[in-house]
């Protein structure tokens, strides 16, 4: 965890501090936003986005944290519903019992919109995110037809991340039948809680040790995760030798991937989905309809309306392209070193 503070630029330190700076306009549409966390750089840059687009376009954006605490986002959208908004912009720490907050909001008539991660067993508005079965589908198909035989470490996000779920769903599509003819065997099958780098640095170390380090391959849901993992390889001088998958397309990993550190990520541009999570509130609080909803997604209780944006694979080969050229990444930033 430490060395991947230590690998963000002073560009990202500047974005965690403008983070703090409120975005919207008073007097305009209320809108709540209550983000999971803001110890991932694909989090904090979701939040600046919002709030920029929120005062561009005269949004009162009221913003919460919750810390990866399901209790404590409970409380802030109480509080964020006590403040009169009309939409809630809802990314959940907890899938599940982030249904409690939707229903609370509901009976006060505010709309939802479950952002990036779906909030699962409730009526939900509407629901914005990337094509998440697709993530892992990017993932599982790169990897695998980089290692088509051997042993492999597959790690999950976080169980309580509905994502999570799909992100897995999606990559086992190509894993599970080459360990199903024999040609895979996974050596490790386990979820990160909270999707911490530490843990998955934990797992990671109990699986080299128990498979005396004979590891062909990792999948890693999502870049920090990958970041822990890749700690503890490089610490058996096994990194870049191990190829291992990621997601966020993170500076840290950026500059991981143009070492050889790590082999992969999965871009999904966080500029395009906080805009429309903006875009989509002012839309529901004037009670306009809302046609690019045109797809649906299952939340074991409705088919919730969903707008999803396509992600991107993203290796040494096409990362300049695709990360630098588009304004997401500073080619100093990944080249500084």
């Amino acid at each position: 965890m430490k060395s991947f503070w230590k690998v963000l630029s002073l560009s990202v330190v500047a974005l965690v501090f403008l983070a703090g700076c409120g975005g919207g306009k008073k007097g305009g549409i209320k809108v709540g936003l209550s983000l999971p966390t803001q110890r991932e750089e694909r989090w904090v840059r979701d939040k600046i986005k919002m709030e920029e687009e929120a005062k561009k376009l005269g949004v009162d954006l009221k913003v919460q944290i919750s810390d990866n605490d399901a209790q404590k986002q409970l409380a802030q959208c109480e509080n964020l519903i006590a403040q009169g908004i009309k939409v809630l912009i809802l990314a959940p720490h907890d899938a599940n019992s982030a249904a409690a907050i939707v229903e609370k909001a509901h009976k006060e008539g505010i709309k939802v919109i479950s952002y990036d991660r779906l909030v699962m067993d409730c009526n939900v508005d509407v629901y914005i995110s990337f094509d998440n079965v697709k993530v892992g589908e990017l993932q599982g198909a790169y990897i695998t037809k980089l290692v088509p035989k051997g042993n492999y470490v597959v790690l999950a996000g976080a169980p309580t991340d509905n994502n999570a779920k799909l992100f897995r769903e999606g990559a086992m599509k190509y894993i599970k039948p080459l360990a199903d003819k024999g040609q895979i065997k996974i050596v490790m099958d386990q979820w990160v809680k909270d999707w911490q780098p530490a843990e998955a640095q934990k797992l990671m170390e109990q699986a080299l040790t128990a498979n005396k380090n004979k590891i062909d391959a990792v999948l890693a849901p999502n870049d920090g995760t990958a970041g822990g993992c890749i700690q503890a390889l490089a610490a058996q001088g096994l990194a870049g030798k191990v190829p291992i998958t990621g997601q966020d397309a993170e500076l840290a990993a950026a500059i991981r991937i143009m070492k050889g550190e790590q082999t992969m990520t999965v871009f999904k541009d966080t500029r395009l989905l906080g805009a429309k999570a903006i875009e989509v509130a002012i839309k529901m609080a004037k009670g306009e309809t809302l046609t690019e909803a045109n797809q649906t997604v299952n939340n074991n209780k409705i088919d919730v309306p969903s707008i999803l944006l396509t992600p991107i694979a993203v290796d040494k080969n096409n990362l300049e392209e695709v990360l630098i050229k588009s304004g997401y990444l500073k080619k100093e930033d990944v080249f500084k070193n």
